[in-house]
């Protein structure tokens, strides 16, 4: 009893520890634009920090952080607590400078969700003319900056980097544009090549224009969100029952169906043709939202890089993976101890950064580094695709064989399937949870496809296992002969690795995508003029792969699934050619055949670049 008492006392006269403060100072500015809008921007400083050190900036419609963040954090952690992704810039020692784009949180104007820039235009509100003023207002009046502007991040974050490429101020040295999108109905986001994202697109417009004080996620009454988009049926019935035309964004979407100069204006990477700022691009292989358009924008500035400032950095990531994590695997597929991301930050990024903002290390002596999957290593490349990338047709054969072999002619001439709309292949696993928050959504790229592999609506094509180890590395294309017996189709090509068979090993005859891609049939003329397809013809549809670095290692198999629909991550084409699918009706969806020739006219085949 006695040492219970002396205990209680103890515990009562004791002061408690003081609670750690963090180390790190957030001061919130409303920096003026051009227009007269202010933008809510957080600027964070090492609280002793006496030499003057270069600016690092991300613009954001996510929300910036406040002094309650850090001293909670440090509270938990320590004093010293920064976000993960900081830590390895921190070492070097930088201004960081968070801000929220106009119309977000605290931050005047109207968001819209654009990229458009005019350079005829000075005037015009935009987020290349916001960062610009930025830029100009910091090195103004932040003390002890050095004079030198770097900005990056990932996404949305990502596309107001690569939107400075555009028109640089003086003052900006460095740009890391990581998993930017580029041309939103093209690819990235919101589209496939004129294919809807329908699930992403809906939930992302409501993520980011519901509420312009917080990211809202979409409340669905039912968690399996394939049974949800299915039952919610045509497209015109989630703005008429869900959303009552509230989103500008969807608006627009569903108001231009073709590539017209709506989404052409949106295209911002057409007007970028020169290196004008040394700039890192990082993408990932398995990026599930924005895979396309770093690559994109690598390309427009190779046109003209006389001083060789234009880098691309890819690896096996799924969307920011390489941001927010050690990279050690991506769901269950891991890399042999390697710790991708965080070899990325410490080795690539912050030297990038060091040597342009402080003036420190070497400049990068290659163009293109990769993660490549397969064998686990980093790679280095002076060009891409490398020179010594051998482009080959792997083909398909109607029997279900994969080989480099062209078909004879005593084979039968193709395989066929039902597309139904009413029974759409999902893209994952059901039930499909909604898109934001779970992470589930960031690993769907490299679920196992054995999942669909028996479904009377997806063809499988497989080569023998493979008897040495074949290294692609480039650009990878499919070219489909194909006919419907509608008037518009979708046709999905996924080219994948397959595991041999080793008894109880975790990825036993595991199904790892490497490429997937759709294209919609009605834009196989043009993009900005859709086209009904003549019923049951066989015709050419070209569908781009991306790049992509991996190696299919020895006594594995290659597969080819070749289907039309992918639901709900792309809507559901109608098979019945309309005007626009987005004002389809219910009655305007019917099953089709759908046939996959393989003969030595009609040579359906992938194109892989193969290393020697």
């Amino acid at each position: 009893m006695r040492i219970l008492l002396t205990l209680t006392l103890l515990c009562v006269c004791l002061p408690s520890p003081a609670q750690q403060k963090s180390n790190y100072r957030v001061q919130e500015f409303m920096v003026p634009m051009r227009d007269g809008v202010h933008l809510q921007t957080a600027v964070i400083t090492k609280i002793n920090q006496t030499a003057p050190l270069p600016i690092l900036v991300t613009r954001t419609p996510y929300g910036v952080l406040t002094q309650e963040d850090f001293d909670k954090n440090a509270a938990k952690e320590g004093s010293d607590w920064l976000p993960p992704s900081w830590k390895e810039l921190d070492a070097d020692g930088y201004i960081f400078v968070v801000q929220n784009l106009r119309g977000r949180f605290k931050s005047e104007g109207v968001f819209l969700l654009t990229s458009r820039y005019d350079p005829k235009d000075p005037k015009q509100a935009n987020e290349t003319n916001d960062a610009y003023d930025t830029v100009d207002w910091l090195i103004k009046n932040l003390p002890n900056n050095n004079g030198k502007v770097g900005i990056y991040g990932i996404s949305y974050n990502g596309l107001t980097a690569g939107l400075t490429l555009l028109h640089p101020h003086p003052a900006l040295k460095a740009v890391s544009e990581q998993a930017s999108p580029v041309d939103q109905w093209m690819n990235d986001d919101d589209h496939r090549y004129g294919a809807l994202r329908e699930s992403y697109t809906f939930e992302y417009s409501v993520m980011e224009q519901a509420d312009k004080n917080k990211n809202t996620n979409f409340d669905f009454d039912t968690y399996d969100t394939y049974d949800w988009y299915l039952k919610a049926g045509p497209l015109t019935t989630l703005n008429d029952k869900y959303l009552h035309g509230t989103l500008p964004y969807w608006n627009d979407v569903m108001r231009h169906p073709d590539y017209d100069d709506f989404w052409k204006q949106e295209a911002w990477v057409n007007q970028l043709h020169s290196s004008t700022v040394p700039n890192l691009n990082v993408a990932g292989f398995w990026d599930q939202e924005d895979p396309w358009g770093p690559w994109q924008i690598f390309a427009h500035a190779q046109e003209h890089d006389p001083g060789n400032t234009n880098f691309m950095v890819a690896g096996p990531w799924y969307h920011g993976e390489w941001g927010s994590a050690t990279g050690d695997s991506i769901g269950p597929v891991s890399f042999s101890g390697h710790k991708t991301a965080l070899e990325f930050r410490q080795n690539i990024q912050a030297p990038f950064f060091r040597y342009y903002l402080h003036g420190e290390g070497e400049k990068p002596a290659w163009k293109v580094t990769t993660f490549q999957s397969g064998s686990n290593t980093w790679r280095t490349y002076t060009e891409w695709p490398p020179k010594q990338a051998k482009p080959t047709n792997l083909y398909l054969h109607a029997d279900g064989t994969l080989s480099f072999t062209a078909p004879a002619a005593d084979t039968p001439a193709y395989r066929q399937y039902i597309s139904d709309p009413a029974n759409p292949v999902p893209y994952r696993v059901r039930p499909i949870s909604p898109t934001y928050p779970k992470p589930d959504w960031r690993f769907w790229e490299v679920a196992d496809q054995r999942f669909v592999d028996h479904r009377p609506d997806v063809l499988s094509f497989e080569t023998e296992p493979l008897d040495h180890d074949l290294t692609v590395t480039g650009e990878i294309a499919a070219t489909l002969f194909a006919s419907t017996s509608g008037t518009d189709s979708d046709f999905i090509v996924k080219l994948i690795d397959v595991y041999p068979e080793k008894g109880a090993d975790a990825m036993n005859g595991y199904q790892l995508p490497i490429a997937m891609e759709v294209h919609r049939g009605r834009y196989l003329r043009s993009y900005e003029h859709a086209e009904p397809l003549p019923a049951n013809q066989p015709l050419q549809w070209q569908i781009p792969l991306r790049s992509h670095d991996h190696v299919f290692l020895k006594g594995h198999r290659l597969v080819v699934q070749v289907q039309s629909t992918w639901f709900p991550v792309i809507d559901r084409n109608p098979q019945t050619f309309v005007p626009s699918i987005y004002q389809a009706k219910a009655t305007d969806y019917v099953p089709a055949t759908q046939r996959v020739f393989c003969t030595p006219a009609l040579p359906s085949h992938l194109i892989l670049p193969l290393m020697p």
